[in-house]
């Protein structure tokens, strides 16, 4: 196993962890408490300058096209770095690159409101939106490979639900501070705001202790060019007996999911006639479903094999997804929405999990690249196929045929090694 089954970097006030000692309770580990803050931080800082600076374009411009192509500036950037990022975050010292990664972003978003005090240079934003993408692709992948050096190797499952729960509540908290934050002071002044929740974050990594040297220390003699060095991250997902079927199996649930919430939402507008404000309703439903699945999936992981839990948990979505398709009832859409977020994200997060569990420390940045880079390659592909077909199919029939394409999915899982004893745990 790559990761160290002991805690890693607690403060002189934790329980100090030993061959014979069990690591700390996570709520006692100073310096997970500090890490989960500084990636609240992080995370309210991205969900913010989501909205932030498309406002600050479209307030600008007036050009819902500009506002669309910074948008994908920042989505290509992601792409295009995570291509790199693992590889980075494998050769560097880790917690110089998470401080790196934010500082950076604090600086390049703090230079929008001072230019815009003296006039509206549109230019900067497009100059500074791929590269604070590409800062932000080398955080989290970054962040994925210090979660095994700062807690329990049972542990991690937890540590991964906390930070997820963080995800999904900056999802919802960031858009909306934005969006009042702009009403109220301005686009501008929102970005500035923006920079300093990842100034905040730059310095609380000051005060986390991660074991920054095991993952040099394993893989220094094996360093090769760039290309070798990506490669291997591929390398050992092919080669592993769970991981290599895990990461197809996601390639097609990506494929079939990616383009679920413009479905949903053509459904409740269209379909049903209803207005914005059920939009919210609805995907906030699914965001309950993502907290509900943050606190539930150590427990669930306990008692239940990986393989079980994960085909397990797509099945459910799917079922719960071809549902969608049976019903007309606004409630029972959201309450549908729910369940499928829910057991995404114990299955997303079972998976995180298990390739840091079974993951060498001095690769688990190129392995986590690798394994995002290549089953989310079909995600948008899969949004336009999802979309074409409802429009020539009725949105309803599509959802009952990508439900049970999904459910196809888990199915197909149980005939690849995901149960064997081998995947216990």
């Amino acid at each position: 196993m790559g990761p160290q089954e002991r805690a890693e970097g607690h403060d002189e006030g934790d329980v100090q962890d030993t061959d014979a000692a069990a690591p700390p309770q996570l709520w006692r580990n100073r310096s997970y408490r500090t890490f989960l803050g500084v990636q609240t931080l992080s995370a309210l800082g991205d969900s913010f300058s989501h909205v932030a600076l498309p406002l600050l374009v479209l307030h600008t411009t007036g050009s819902v096209l500009q506002m669309g192509l910074v948008t994908a500036l920042a989505g290509v950037a992601a792409i295009v770095s995570g291509l790199f990022a693992g590889v980075i975050a494998d050769r560097f010292d880790r917690r110089r690159l998470l401080m790196l990664a934010d500082g950076a972003r604090c600086l390049l978003y703090l230079l929008i409101p001072l230019a815009w005090l003296s006039g509206e240079p549109i230019w900067l934003v497009y100059a500074i939106v791929p590269i604070a993408g590409c800062f932000s692709m080398l955080f989290q992948v970054t962040y994925v490979t210090v979660v095994p050096s700062l807690v329990g190797h049972d542990q991690i499952t937890k540590a991964n639900g906390h930070l997820f729960a963080t995800y999904a509540a900056a999802g919802v908290a960031g858009p909306a501070l934005a969006g009042f934050v702009a009403a109220s002071a301005g686009p501008a002044t929102a970005i500035g705001i923006d920079a300093v929740t990842f100034a905040v974050s730059a310095i609380g990594i000051l005060f986390v202790r991660f074991d920054a040297t095991s993952h040099r220390e394993e893989g220094g003699a094996r360093r090769g060019g760039v290309r070798e060095e990506f490669l291997a991250g591929a390398k050992f997902l092919w080669s592993h007996p769970l991981l290599r079927p895990l990461t197809l199996l996601l390639s097609f649930f990506t494929f079939l999911t990616y383009g679920l919430t413009d479905l949903v939402i053509y459904l409740i507008k269209h379909e049903l006639d209803r207005p914005d404000t059920t939009v919210g309703y609805v995907l906030t439903a699914g965001t309950i479903g993502s907290f509900i699945a943050a606190s539930a999936v150590a427990r669930i992981r306990e008692r239940l094999t990986f393989g079980v839990v994960w085909i397990g948990g797509v099945a459910l979505a799917g079922l719960a997804i071809a549902g969608i398709g049976l019903t007309r009832s606004v409630p029972v859409v959201g309450a549908l929405m729910l369940i499928t977020a829910m057991c995404s994200g114990v299955s997303g997060i079972s998976s995180m999990s298990l390739r840091q569990e079974v993951t060498p420390s001095h690769l688990l940045g190129r392995v986590t690249s690798s394994f995002w880079t290549i089953h989310t390659a079909l995600g948008p592909l899969g949004a336009g196929a999802v979309t074409a077909a409802a429009a020539g199919l009725g949105v309803l029939t599509t959802c009952l045929l990508v439900g049970l394409a999904v459910l196809a999915v888990a199915l197909t899982g149980t005939l690849t090694g995901l149960l064997r004893p081998a995947a216990a745990k």
